[in-house]
């Protein structure tokens, strides 16, 4: 009992002081040798689980976090940031569901062109990163995104992404087309 406690005790210890999740690879390299990590991690889930901080499985690693039903009294101590242009935020999802990829196909999802500032203001967040050339005449960068964004959205991988037909459940996508309306080509037409 007394080995188990240590173990514990080691890992609240590294896992507090870590700026980033945590693979079980960093732990395991921390830790004495031949113990059962996922036994440990369990335990400490458990431990955690009805107190202010969580442990949970974020991009990768193993992290601390504030208990999802607590998160209102961090908001004062939250950084306000740059918002996001609307522009971002649709290339930032263009990039997150359909990775890897490159400019023109984003440009192709969007139906406008996109300005570099858009992909540097990600890159900058962290949140977009290169990956590679896609193997095509021109040889054009391709796009996906960060182990930094899915730390940022609590998203262990981009599977965890949400699919369509929840964006529609929760009333984030319209199940009917947007309509265009312009009153100037009705009363030209009357």
């Amino acid at each position: 009992m007394v080995q188990n406690d240590k173990i514990i005790r080691m890992m609240e210890a590294i896992l507090f002081a870590a700026v980033q999740p945590l693979s079980e690879e960093d732990l395991s390299e921390r830790l004495p040798d031949g113990i059962n990590l996922n036994d440990y991690i369990e335990q400490l889930k458990n431990k955690y689980a009805a107190s202010g901080i969580n442990l949970i499985k974020v991009a990768g690693g193993w992290s601390f976090r504030t208990a999802p039903d607590l998160s209102f009294l961090l908001e004062k101590e939250r950084t306000v940031t740059r918002r996001l242009s609307r522009a971002a935020i649709e290339t930032l999802a263009i990039i997150a569901y359909h990775q890897p990829i490159t400019r023109a196909e984003i440009e192709e999802i969007r139906g406008v062109a996109l300005s570099k500032g858009t992909v540097d203001l990600l890159m900058e967040a962290n949140w977009v990163i290169l990956k590679g050339r896609k193997k095509a005449p021109g040889r054009p960068v391709m796009y996906g995104t960060s182990n930094e964004f899915l730390n940022h959205f609590g998203l262990d991988n981009v599977d965890d992404l949400p699919g369509i037909e929840e964006l529609k459940a929760t009333g984030l996508l319209s199940p009917d087309p947007p309509q265009n309306i312009n009153t100037q080509d009705d009363e030209s037409h009357t």
